[in-house]
């Protein structure tokens, strides 16, 4: 394991490098007055609740409650330790550290770590036997005959996986893998002889797939013939999980940013042939449906989505359902429309990438427009009651549009197309309107009944707690009003543990010589809970200046709490004394009673 990094050099670093561009290369963050505000990374939300303060190089996030510093974020958002985000960090502001490493108390990798060294090695393996051997050659040949150029292939690391039983078992075991661990990341597969083992993608061209980080976690493969199933993927693993996996998200997060969109496709082939195309910010389901973990990670960086789905009805249906799930989580939606019922591949191949970048991505219609397309499926505009059914339907999507110059659009392309009264239309969609708004509304009273039950079982938080917390909040800000509390408070902890706790790191903090400094105080804190604590105190807005008025009240609150805690646990003394006819102690504790009010 590594030496550890001396303090100055930590300091060092941490002055360094600017929380908002770390975070930023997580989370898509906007300026709103003197902070950032983001969808928060660590839970799902559709309400950016995640704030980022440049000033005091820490984050809060006000749903769930994780704060700290710049360590402290990429620590867990990345699941590593302290050590490795200091190192991290150091590359990143270019502070050369010279490390020595022991062999002794080196930590062993864990099953999770196990699994991703033998995916990553693979993937290098499959990858050099494709460019770089004449068993490879068939295989390449096939893609580049497929379009697949050299670059494309070096991009998205396209391998392949010999005709051979076990050749990747003992690859891999020749590094140090067993077989169990090999089995439950989906690369091997057991026989029908508990002893024997063979690989599971053999003869098939290999197209790795990564995690949001960029690890690589699981593979497709493609038979090279016409073998059956002409698609063999992984199977869910603790690495892989399909409904948290976009394909091409960790190359594509620079181009999504840049560009503020992503394109959206089915799967990683079309995705593959889109980036050929030169669309740079593409990523792919991995064939399953859209999912709530789909839409939180690609919030964090943009909320403008196209889709680019099949034109067949399976396609249509997904982009509908996608679309609307899109659409409920305040992403703004436009859908791709590819024309004779082709699947995105098929048509770069037969227009090429010009016609498929600028007329089908470039040309992509709002989502309205294709849910007007789409709810005229099936159905003959020549019958008046299709005709009719097909009115009503959009008028009902058009009602739900918050936007009343997007509603008056529709609603004219509506009146224009049928010949048909703007006014009667806008008069019935009207009716429409308040009819949704009216179940909205009654919606909204049954929520808002439920929170305020909710609210009264909550008792508001007590004086004390609240003098507590402005204290320390005015205590990171100013040492010599720490030492200054401290005095004040002698005899009288604070009473939430956290805060004393907290109250506690301060002082030794300020006594090791360290100035206000909320960044370096977090690094200073080991406890997680209480560094999310000292976060959210950290963001409280207050005033400069406390005046004495104000200080002697937050003392006397916290100072009178712990009178009356004393006075009842005095007169539960008595009360004790009196029954066991101990009346010389009895007065001798009213005597203390007496003295403890006094101090109120």
């Amino acid at each position: 394991m590594a030496e550890r990094i001396p303090e100055e050099i930590i300091n060092e670093i941490r002055k360094s490098v600017d929380i908002v561009d770390i975070i930023s290369e997580y989370v898509q963050l906007k300026k709103q007055g003197r902070n950032y505000f983001g969808i928060c990374p660590f839970h799902s939300e559709n309400t950016p609740s995640f704030s980022v303060s440049p000033e005091k190089q820490i984050f809060h996030c006000f749903g769930c409650h994780a704060g700290g510093n710049v360590f402290s974020f990429l620590m867990d958002i990345e699941g590593i330790s302290f050590q490795e985000a200091a190192i991290r960090l150091a590359e990143k502001a270019n502070i050369p550290l010279e490390l020595k490493t022991t062999s002794s108390h080196m930590r062993l990798p864990t099953e999770t770590e196990k699994m991703m060294r033998a995916h990553e090695l693979l993937r290098q393996f499959y990858h050099h036997i494709l460019v770089n051997t004449n068993k490879g050659q068939e295989a390449l040949e096939y893609l580049q005959q497929r379009n697949f150029t050299r670059e494309i292939i070096d991009y998205f690391q396209i391998g392949y996986c010999l005709d051979e039983w076990d050749t990747s078992l003992k690859f891999l075991k020749a590094k140090g893998f067993d077989e169990d661990i090999l089995e439950k990341a989906g690369l091997i597969i057991r026989g029908e002889k508990n002893n024997t083992y063979f690989d599971r993608f053999r003869g098939r061209i290999i197209f790795p797939i990564s995690d949001y980080k960029g690890n690589t976690v699981a593979f497709s493969g493609r038979v090279l013939g016409n073998g059956q199933p002409k698609y063999l993927n992984s199977p869910e693993t603790p690495i892989f999980q399909k409904s948290q996996t976009l394909f091409n998200f960790h190359n594509a997060r620079v181009a999504i940013r840049k560009k503020q969109s992503v394109v959206l496709f089915e799967g990683f082939a079309d995705c593959i042939a889109a980036f050929s195309a030169g669309i740079e910010n593409g990523i792919g389901t991995m064939g399953t449906a859209l999912t709530e973990e789909h839409i939180h990670l690609i919030k964090r960086n943009t909320d403008q989505v196209i889709l680019c789905f099949d034109a067949d009805m399976a396609g249509q249906n997904a982009t509908l359902k996608a679309g609307e799930m899109l659409s409920n989580a305040g992403c703004v939606v436009r859908v791709a429309i590819i024309p004779d019922g082709k699947d995105p591949d098929e048509y770069i191949i037969k227009n090429g990438a010009e016609l498929f970048k600028n007329v089908v991505i470039g040309g992509s219609i709002p989502f309205m427009s294709f849910k007007m397309r789409f709810f005229r499926i099936g159905k003959n505009l020549d019958n008046e009651g299709d005709r009719l059914a097909y009115i009503e339907k959009v008028l009902e999507e058009i009602s739900k549009l918050d936007n009343a110059v997007e509603r008056d659009i529709y609603l004219r392309q509506l009146a224009e197309e049928f010949s048909l009264s703007l006014d009667a239309l806008k008069q019935q969609q009207r009716k429409i309107f308040y009819s949704i708004r009216r179940e909205t509304t009654k919606d909204n009273a049954v929520k808002q009944q439920k929170l305020s039950l909710i609210k009264q079982d909550k008792k508001l938080p007590p004086a004390y707690y609240n003098a507590e917390r402005l204290l320390i909040a005015h205590m990171l800000r100013n040492a010599s009003f720490a030492m200054k509390v401290q005095d004040a408070l002698k005899q009288v902890p604070f009473h939430i543990d956290e805060h004393q706790a907290i109250v506690t790191y301060l002082y030794a903090f300020y006594e090791d010589g360290n100035a206000p400094d909320l960044s370096n105080f977090l690094n200073f804190i080991q406890d997680q809970h209480l560094k999310n604590i000292v976060a959210e105190i950290g963001m409280m807005t207050i005033s400069e200046e406390i005046s004495d008025k104000e200080f002697k009240d937050y003392i006397k609150q916290i100072s009178n709490y712990h009178y009356k805690l004393k006075i009842e646990e005095k007169i539960e003394e008595g009360k004790k004394a009196e029954r066991e006819k101990d009346f010389i102690k009895a007065a001798e504790i009213l005597k203390e009673i007496i003295a403890l009010k006094k101090s109120l």
